[in-house]
């Protein structure tokens, strides 16, 4: 019976601890279970104490790119955290909170208030080998990009959709600070934000914060994935070429305004971008009609409707010359005259302009046409009188030219100087005279007479031709220092001829 008993006690005992073994190694199943993720993980601690940093992970220095983290407060490491938790409050957290990583799956920050302090973990599963030899070949291109970013001359900075700056270089933090622009989360430009999608350039202006002294730039905006990247570029030099330009075109307006010549100055694409308002009084062109900028045929075609050109021939074949007219003109070799149907004469002139340019200058010349027709009518008046005297005269020029001779002149002395081919000056002519004269010594004086500038009075001296025929040599000063020179027979000596005199009453 005892017997029994110890066997039913041992095999009681003996299932108890079977029991309890079983119980054992589900606990530590399901234990292991629980904590298998967490052994394998990645994680990196940092402590603060009184808002500091007093402790920290080797490895965060990687992160923050730094070589030690103590002493840090908080906006450093929300700002160096923000690119995988953009959620982080502005200040330190007061209570238990975790973070989910934008950037890896099961990645998080995790803070613990502490009794003096805050604790905070970085955790996250660990990587594939290539990974992480990848992202060790990046880094060194990633750190070259940066600076090169970080330190290029012109200002480069990162908007978000709100219109918020997130990042920027040194340039724009430099420019922000000229500018005396003490928020460089704030954009100091008046830039409106493009559309999405859309790249665009804006010319804006920014004053500087020394001074009155305002500087231009050239901002191109380019949209990313979560906003856009702006480039800034100074065009100071460009504007004050601009406004140089503007005043010089501005000065040469005013100056054109008052000359009596009409100007039109045509671009490299034959669009009219300047006249000046005697263009205005020669052709009768609308203002709004130049205003409106019309190309080259345009413009000729409208002065041909008003008269204001030549009718040719055939005016389609001119208009197809007419960029022959062009070319000319831009090899500065044309230059026409036109005579109106309504009696005025204009001189037309073509003018090279740079850059392809060309201007056409249209005077009104028809005042000295009408003088130089009346001077040449007076001058064949003058010529018919003295081919009427039987007497033959010579007149010279201050100078020594001959300038007028008679019919009986050129008659008498078997010449014509019209005809020559340079200028018969008084030289030549009393070679001739004594050529055909007998020996005298009157021929060096009348030279004298001729070219030498002082008080005159006339004188006559008898000569012999080498025929025997006598003549009487007058030789009288006429009006403008000029001289004239008659030969008569004695036999018929003629009355004084009137001394000549000019149009203009010189």
């Amino acid at each position: 019976m005892e017997d029994i008993l110890f066997l039913a006690i041992g095999a009681g005992v003996g299932i108890a601890v079977l029991l309890a073994l079983g119980l054992l190694l589900a606990v530590g199943r399901q234990t292991r279970g629980r904590q298998a993720p967490d052994a394998g993980r990645l994680t990196s601690v940092l402590l603060m104490r009184n808002g500091r940093v007093v402790d920290h992970s080797p490895d965060l220095v990687t992160l923050l790119d730094r070589p030690a983290l103590t002493g840090l407060d908080w906006e450093p490491l929300r700002e160096a955290f923000s690119a995988g938790f953009p959620d982080l409050p502005a200040r330190a957290p007061d209570s238990h909170r975790v973070w989910h990583c934008a950037l890896l799956d099961e990645c998080t920050l995790t803070a613990e208030p502490l009794a003096d302090g805050l604790r905070l973990t970085l955790s996250c599963l660990p990587d594939g080998a290539a990974a992480v030899f990848r992202a060790a070949a990046l880094l060194p291109e990633f750190d070259r990009l940066s600076d090169i970013a970080l330190r290029a001359p012109e200002p480069v900075w990162e908007m978000d959709e709100d219109g918020a700056v997130i990042w920027h270089n040194e340039a724009y933090a430099e420019l922000c600070r000229d500018a005396g622009h003490d928020r460089p989360e704030v954009c100091p430009f008046a830039l409106p934000l493009p559309e999405h999608g859309t790249a665009r350039s804006t010319r804006v202006s920014l004053r500087r914060q020394a001074g009155t002294q305002v500087s231009w730039f050239e901002i191109s905006s380019r949209p990313i994935s979560c906003g856009w990247m702006h480039y800034a570029k100074s065009i100071d030099s460009l504007v004050n070429a601009e406004m140089a330009q503007r005043n010089f075109v501005q000065t040469l307006t005013k100056t054109f305004a008052h000359l009596p010549i009409g100007l039109a100055v045509f671009d490299r694409d034959r669009q009219l971008v300047l006249f000046n308002p005697a263009l205005l009084d020669l052709t009768h062109l609308p203002v709004d009609f130049l205003s409106a900028k019309p190309n080259l045929l345009s413009f000729f075609d409208h002065m041909r409707e008003s008269r204001m050109m030549p009718e040719p021939k055939n005016y389609t074949s001119w208009r197809g010359k007419l960029y022959d007219v062009v070319s000319a003109a831009r090899e500065d070799r044309y230059c026409e005259t036109w005579n109106l149907p309504s009696g005025l004469t204009y001189k037309i002139t073509g003018r090279p302009h740079p850059d392809g340019a060309v201007a056409f200058l249209i005077e009104d010349i028809s005042a000295e046409i009408s003088l130089t027709r009346r001077f040449r009518s007076e001058l064949e008046l003058t010529q018919s009188v003295l081919d009427c005297f039987p007497e033959g005269v010579a007149v010279f020029s201050r100078l020594g030219v001959l300038t007028f001779s008679n019919a009986a002149y050129r008659a008498q002395w078997k010449c014509d100087p019209d005809s020559a081919f340079a200028e018969v000056t008084i030289v030549d002519a009393t070679r001739d005279w004594q050529a055909k004269c007998q020996p005298s010594p009157i021929w060096q004086e009348i030279r004298e007479f001729v070219l030498v500038l002082r008080d005159r009075s006339a004188w006559d001296s008898d000569i012999t031709l080498t025929d025997g025929d006598r003549l009487v040599c007058t030789v009288e000063p006429v009006a403008a220092g000029a001289t004239m020179v008659r030969f008569t027979h004695p036999a018929r000596p003629a009355e004084a001829l009137p001394l000549l005199r000019s149009s203009s009453g010189g």
